[in-house]
């Protein structure tokens, strides 16, 4: 797998993770069938993506990216659509999470 393809296949693992976050909160507890199965089959082809982009992309990397996006993901999710609150600390937090992804993604030797 090319290089590119592999950070590509990342990026879709972290954004297929913060769909499974916000179709298990929507799930209530997995008692909504629909929410619930999302969940399931979002993880799956996030966990499943993350591997293959594990196969050229460094783990040290390729795991605090994949978390990262969701953390990040899961935030926004969280404070614009499920009207949780952004507050200067929070909205500080996810900057400085977005921060160390991207010092991730430029020290990383590839």
């Amino acid at each position: 797998m090319g290089f590119a393809v592999a950070w590509i296949a990342l990026v879709i693992a972290g954004v297929l993770e913060v769909a499974w976050a916000s179709a298990m909160k929507l799930s209530d507890g997995f008692t909504r069938p629909w929410p619930a199965v999302i969940t399931i089959i979002a993880m799956l082809a996030s966990v499943g993506l993350l591997a293959l982009a594990m196969r050229t992309i460094p783990l040290s990397t390729a795991y605090p990216i994949w978390t990262g996006i969701g953390a990040v993901g899961a935030f926004l999710i969280g404070v614009t659509i499920l009207g949780e609150q952004a507050t200067a600390a929070r909205i500080m937090a996810a900057t400085l999470i977005v921060a160390g992804l991207v010092m991730m993604k430029f020290s990383d030797s590839r």
